[in-house]
């Protein structure tokens, strides 16, 4: 058996992509992600749940992004989860936790 780590969300783009180039010419685009649940309570009443999730892509994909994913795009996207830490400027160590974006399907006109 074959342990995958994939990922598969549908959302829309919480803010514009944000783009950074590399000193070797790599792209990075970053942007977040609003995926919605909705479910009955134990009370009867219909509850909407909204989760953000960080997104990161490089090279092409990263491209993709930047001309075509504006804020409040619809999309479908495939990739793992990815964890990282970094020391801030008060040497607290900080956790992030990202979905690198591997595949990217367009799904609504905006």
């Amino acid at each position: 058996m074959s342990l995958r780590n994939k990922v598969t969300l549908i959302g829309h783009t919480g803010k514009e992509v944000e783009m950074m180039s590399f000193d070797n010419g790599t792209l990075r685009a970053t942007v977040s992600l609003a995926t919605n649940d909705h479910y009955t309570n134990a009370k009867g009443e219909k509850v909407e749940e909204t989760q953000w999730h960080s997104l990161i892509a490089y090279g092409k994909t990263a491209e993709i992004f930047q001309k075509y994913v504006p804020k409040g795009k619809e999309i479908a996207v495939e990739g793992k989860i990815t964890y990282r830490s970094y020391d801030d400027k008060d040497g607290v160590k900080r956790y992030i936790t990202e979905i690198r974006v591997d595949e990217l399907l367009l799904l609504s006109g905006k």
